[in-house]
């Protein structure tokens, strides 16, 4: 097997030379997603391109019953692997250059692998990349909960498995070596890790019920969400003193909705008054935590059979909204009457 792969590697590089020594940049080998019995001897994996002719060199072929792929990665996935924009990191920050058609590809290679680390090293820029896998699983749950197939549910859950390690991953400032395999054992070695994260990772494997992978991944999404808010790097990280002023117009537009949601109160409408105060929650919730404000909660409030307990906790949020505007030096633009704004804006 080893002489075999070394020799394919001299194959691929001979091939290269004599037929596209000008449409090849680089030769690449990547062992790290290999089983670990074939990780010891060089191999081709993959190559960059510097023109459509290099497609040509792409093969696949089985040898001895094992197959084999030289395939193409353009430079602009390879920064956006820098960038820690794909999935499989390692194929960046652990290739090694088995060919190199100039001095200039092979720095360009090296460089991105330097990006890559000072990336992995940048906290805040790690975190909001966890973010993004985060919300890519909460889109496959919900896929999720409407499936009632076995086998798409368990994909799902294994989807959601392997994403969900690589958001803590990334929290951890790092990234899975050998891809999906053996994530336990690298989680294992992680400083931070959600509550229960491992054992519930391993619960959803061994479960052999469809509803029963529903409720663990339901429950592990929660303890990853909690995690993130933990360890939230944009909530902790202030650049400056948030601009009330623009607080300030984001209330001028949305006073309208608590009006409206005023309106289907005091109207005994539960329905209009539920619908119009999820959107209120929304805003109240995305952007009342950028200027340090607690009193988020509207819903909990929510009473069908009963309004007033709901139209006390809007009056209170709104109330402290508009203390915390007055109180860090902004204004609300607000006049009396229509003659009032004519006389000052004429």
């Amino acid at each position: 097997m080893k002489k075999k792969n070394r020799q394919l590697a001299d194959w691929a590089v001979s091939v290269i030379k004599e037929q596209f020594k000008d449409d090849v940049c680089l030769l690449l080998e990547h062992r790290t997603l290999k089983l670990e019995k074939d990780r010891n001897e060089t191999a081709f994996s993959f190559y960059i391109p510097a023109a459509s002719r290099a497609n040509g060199l792409a093969r696949t072929f089985m040898i001895d019953g094992i197959g084999y792929d030289l395939f193409p990665m353009s430079w602009e996935r390879m920064e956006r692997t820098a960038d820690i924009k794909e999935y499989n990191t390692t194929c960046l920050a652990d290739a090694e250059i088995l060919y190199a058609r100039s001095e200039d590809d092979r720095r360009r290679f090296i460089s991105l692998q330097a990006r890559l680390q000072a990336n992995l090293q940048n906290p805040h820029y790690m975190y909001n990349r966890a973010l993004k896998w985060f919300d890519t699983v909460t889109e496959i749950f919900q896929e999720m909960l409407f499936e009632s197939r076995l086998y798409k549910v368990r994909e799902h859950a294994g989807y959601i498995c392997d994403l969900l390690s690589l958001t803590v991953a990334f929290v951890n400032q790092t990234y899975f070596k050998h891809g999906q395999t053996g994530q336990i054992n690298e989680l294992q070695s992680m400083k931070q890790l959600p509550a229960h994260f491992i054992s519930l990772y391993e619960s959803i494997v061994r479960s052999q019920s469809a509803d029963e992978q529903k409720r663990l991944c339901h429950e592990m999404i929660g303890s990853t969400k909690r995690f993130l808010a933990e360890h939230d790097k944009n909530g902790t990280t202030q650049f400056g003193k948030p601009d009330f002023s623009e607080l300030a117009a984001w209330y001028h537009e949305l006073s309208y909705t608590w009006r409206r949601v005023y309106h289907w109160c005091d109207s005994n409408d539960p329905v209009n008054a539920y619908i119009w105060c999820c959107s209120l929650q929304d805003e109240v919730g995305k952007t009342g935590a950028g200027y340090g404000i607690s009193e988020l909660d509207l819903l909990s409030a929510f009473d069908s059979g009963n309004l007033s307990g709901l139209r006390k906790r809007l009056e209170y949020v709104e109330r402290t909204f508009i203390a915390a505007i007055e109180a860090n030096g902004a204004e609300l633009e607000a006049y009396k009457s229509i003659e009032d704004f004519l006389k000052h804006n004429a």
